[in-house]
């Protein structure tokens, strides 16, 4: 008896249909670490036109999070596509290293600076441990398959980097962009420091609600301002919910276009309220009031009012931000706490007193609170107020307030002498402006969001009262408290010297050692705002790395910046103020925006929720070639959901692209593109169709790419390994693979396709599912190099759909699916070669399928098929009216032919042949004869 699979030609492959990427990604990590691939790739790319990303850096404090995850593959997905373009794209990694977490997270182990260390042996501890926490994340990143430049990323505290940093400050002081001011800002208790912007985030607060009267100095003059004959006794009365700042109260600021009455109240006496709002505060108050006169808001500035408890007159003045929206429409005004307070205060020249010292506590002067804590203080400030008869009415209100996105504590604002960049000065916030106009922003949402930002924010307040950041390396006057002259070419000197010996350089040093008058002027003894730090990164990774590439000492705009949603208030925005103000434009032309990671009922991650997704878990488990493939595929423009559900979804989808690349290797075992390769023009029809198609995925995937549309990639990538290969080509072509001669036309035709398709697919591929596209490029003929160096792939001229009627073919392959199913679901076959189906046409139809001569049973994958006119249709034919194309009826039936022992098709002539009497005529010829000859399919 003859063993008829030994004439097979089966699937041959070292590509395991299990992946076990938990297992072998480490394997090929060590083995790209002792190859130096990412140095190779460089090399291999290096005459390609150079994209230059630039990686926002993470805070170098903690394990990395899902969020950390999706960022850096987002952009090693960036990267990678770059490559296939041709271009020569390098990944230099960088991490954010000075600050405050870092400080507190020594604090608990030495205490505070001067208790175990004092601050030069301090800050070599932070030093220290920020170099801890580079490591343990650097593995973890690497563990996600992100190729980088590892071995020499940016760090904001090589010294190189502060040095260039200290250049930065110097040219935007000579730009004339840095101010001082003693301005209100951002205080946090906890943190005993001034906060940026970025380090502001708005939670939901209890606070006192309180209305309270300040009686008016002079009834007599107020009486004339309303035309009464008398107000004595009357008041003003302002609405506020943050009672601790009274002390410093300066002035009560009205509007002057809105109207505003004398009302007298049968609770209060004789009050001043905006008109519009008489009716609803007489309710808040529940009182009741008549109106006695009302005047224009202009014709109130400059009455005096006393303040309730210390011993001062008070103006009041006009203001535009007094509004109707909540309160009374009268303003408490203290400068010194609060940002509008203060820029009206400029106008009306008010005292800047600021009674609240940094440590949270009133200064020993102050009426009332002298010595208490704020959060202790409006207790007493009530009682004192009530005590007086000038507490109208006490509530509570729930409302957004501002906290420290480190402590979670309320901030407060608080007056200080600190560094400012100065948005107007010169001109900054429209050079800025003008420079987001002048960038692509992904989403384009972006845009706006940045530009709303920019256009509202106050000054940028760059300096911080801190131990372990790079210093604020100025001297300032002692009387003056204006910057030397020389302050340019002294941070030069002074950046010189950090470069060669580091940051004691500086904090070592005395005015002396600079050639500078100590008698005139003293070292500023602050820091830099660490998003200052991030922000030059554009100008201090170059400087300290790739210092060639500078021209005329300016580092190379960046193509593009990806963060998350919330840098548009942050390093976006530190980033683009340093560029605008240093060299007059943006540092990036494109900005990427991702979301948050969320559960999928939309939730935060939360380890009291339990719906934390660890990437370091995804990776023991799953792989992250799994976790990379659910980042490309999801929307990050909103949300980004995550769960162990939407994880082995993610999974199953993967095992799909993964098993088409292990058929296509498979039946590639023992073809030589070199001397095996077929030309489009000899190939089988279906052969230069599926090249044809591939092509044109390839011009849709690389738009996808170039857009950073990576879940279009994905969902293409996906219905093609799924529908097009999967359920269509691949499955026709197994017959041809298996059955015809191991070297014969239509098998090379096949195979050459199937060449074509998977130098295509593997490149793909890369950016996203990096290991697993390195194992298929160890495994595939005459590869050359490494898989992330290569560009598209050069899809052979010629290679076009034909002269087959394609859509019709597929459209009628659909129908006779869905008939061969019915036939399935009844019992009646197992495959849809123990069929045959008779195909009834119009006639456009019916010459598509009639073109494929008696090769259509192929395109079918049935043992036999006819095609007559749809006249001829018999009554019980199924009618499928196939849109755009046609109608077609066809009779699916059980084939009563014998099986085919070798090609399990059921044909007439199997035994035909005395000497293969299992075998049907074409199995024959190709096991002893000349093989038998495709043209279709």
């Amino acid at each position: 008896m003859v063993d008829y699979k030994n004439t097979l030609n089966l699937p041959e492959t070292a590509f395991p249909m299990q992946a076990n990427l938990a297992k072998r990604e480490p394997e090929f990590l060590a083995r790209w670490e002792a190859e130096a691939l990412y140095a190779q790739v460089q090399e291999a790319t290096r005459d390609g036109a150079p994209y230059r990303f630039v990686d926002g850096p993470p805070y170098a404090n903690g394990d990395i999070h899902i969020g950390h995850a999706v960022n850096k593959v987002l952009k090693d997905i960036i990267v990678k596509s770059r490559r296939l373009d041709g271009r020569h794209a390098a990944f230099t990694p960088g991490w954010d290293c000075h600050g405050l977490p870092i400080e507190l997270q020594v604090e608990k182990k030495f205490g505070k600076v001067g208790e175990k260390l004092d601050a030069a042996a301090f800050r070599a501890k932070c030093r220290e441990y920020a170099n801890e926490q580079v490591e343990r994340q650097r593995a973890d990143f690497k563990r996600l398959g992100v190729l980088a430049d590892w071995e020499r990323p940016y760090l904001t505290m090589d010294s190189r980097f502060e040095a260039e940093q200290l250049r930065c400050l110097g040219k935007i002081v000579q730009r004339g962009h840095v101010v001082r001011g003693f301005k209100p800002v951002h205080w946090c208790l906890d943190c005993g420091s001034s906060l940026a912007e970025a380090e502001v985030e708005y939670e939901e607060k209890k606070s006192f609600a309180i209305d309270v009267k300040f009686v008016a100095a002079d009834g007599a003059d107020l009486a004339r301002r309303f035309g009464v004959a008398d107000a004595a006794g009357a008041g003003f009365v302002i609405w506020t919910t943050t009672p601790w700042t009274l002390p410093a109260n300066q002035a009560i600021a009205i509007n002057r276009d809105l109207r505003y009455a004398l009302v007298r109240t049968q609770k209060s006496g004789l009050v001043v309220l905006a008109a519009e709002l008489v009716d609803a505060t007489m309710k808040r108050w529940d009182d009741v009031a008549e109106v006695l006169a009302t005047v224009d808001g202009g014709a109130l500035e400059g009455a005096r009012a006393q303040h309730p408890f210390a011993d001062r007159i008070v103006p009041v003045i006009c203001g535009d931000h007094v509004t109707l929206e909540a309160g009374t429409g009268l303003v408490h005004t203290a400068p010194a706490h609060g940002v509008e307070d203060y820029v009206v205060g400029l106008v009306y020249r008010l005292p800047v007193d600021n009674p609240v010292q940094s440590t949270g506590v009133y200064a020993a002067n102050t009426p009332l609170v002298a010595g208490l804590h704020v959060r202790k203080a409006e207790e007493p400030i009530l009682a004192a107020l009530e005590e007086r008869g000038a507490l109208v009415k006490r509530a509570t209100l729930m409302h957004s307030f501002p906290h420290c996105w480190r402590h979670k504590s309320p901030l407060i604002f608080r007056a200080t002498p600190q560094w400012f960049i100065s948005m107007d000065a010169k001109g900054l916030r429209a050079q800025a402006l003008k420079a987001i106009s002048e960038t692509q922003w992904i989403p384009n949402w972006g845009e706006a969001r940045i530009r709303e930002m920019v256009a509202g924010r106050p000054d940028w307040c760059i300096s911080r009262q801190r131990t372990w950041g790079v210093p604020m390396a100025v001297f300032v006057h002692r009387e003056r408290q204006d910057l030397h002259p020389d302050t340019e070419a002294l941070l030069a000197r002074i950046a010189d010297k950090v470069e060669s010996g580091g940051l004691e350089a500086w904090f070592g040093s005395s005015p002396a050692d600079w050639g500078v008058d100590e008698a005139q002027y003293e070292k500023c003894p602050d820091t830099l705002d660490v998003w200052f730090d991030s922000g030059v990164v554009h100008q201090c990774w170059f400087k300290a790395l790739e210092p060639e590439l500078l021209k005329d000492g300016v580092a190379p705009m960046g193509d593009m910046y990806l963060e998350g949603s919330d840098q548009h208030r942050g390093w976006f925005q530190s980033s683009l103020l340093t560029s605008t103000a240093m060299h007059g434009r943006a540092p990036y032309r494109s900005v990427l925006t991702h979301g948050f990671t969320v559960d999928e009922q939309g939730r935060k991650m939360s380890k009291s929720l339990g719906n934390v997704v660890a990437p370091q878990q995804v990776t023991k488990t799953l792989g992250a070639d799994v976790l990379r493939l659910w980042a490309a595929a999801s929307d990050y423009s909103g949300e980004i959901a995550i769960s162990d559900k939407l994880l082995t979804r993610i999974a199953d989808a993967y095992r799909r692209i993964r098993n088409t690349a292990r058929f296509l290797l498979g039946n590639l075992h023992g073809f030589d593109p070199r001397t095996d390769l077929v030309a489009p023009a000899d190939m089988v029809a279906i052969d230069r169709w599926a090249v044809a198609q591939a092509a044109a995925l390839q011009v849709e995937l690389a738009k996808a790419y170039e857009d950073c549309a990576f879940h279009v990639v994905y969902q293409k990538l996906h219905n093609y390994c799924v529908t097009d290969l999967g359920g269509c080509y691949l499955d026709i072509l197994k017959d041809r693979l298996y059955t015809t001669g191991s070297k014969s036309l239509p098998r090379r035709s096949a195979q050459s396709a199937m060449w074509h398709v998977l130098e295509a697919l593997v490149r793909w591929i890369a950016p996203v599912l990096s290991f697993t596209a390195d194992e298929i490029w160890q495994l595939m003929p005459e590869r050359k190099g490494s898989v992330f160096s290569q560009r598209w792939h050069v899809f052979p001229k010629g290679a076009d759909a034909g002269a087959l009627d394609w859509p019709r073919l597929l459209a009628a392959r659909e129908a006779v699916r869905k008939a061969l199913e019915g036939l399935r679901a009844g019992g009646q076959i197992g495959s849809g070669l123990n069929a045959e189906v008779g195909l009834f046409a119009d006639a456009e139809l019916g010459a598509a399928l009639t073109s494929m001569g008696d090769e259509l049973r192929f395109w079918f994958q049935t043992s036999e098929a006819h095609v007559q006119a749809l006249a001829a249709a018999p009554v019980d034919a199924q009618r499928f009216d196939l849109e755009g194309v046609g109608v077609l009826s066809l009779v699916a039936l059980p084939t009563a032919h014998v099986k085919c022992e070798r090609c399990w098709h059921q044909r007439a002539d199997v035994g035909s042949h005395a000497e293969h009497p299992t075998l049907c005529g074409r199995c024959v010829d190709n096991v002893s004869g000349a093989g038998e000859s495709r043209r279709y399919v």
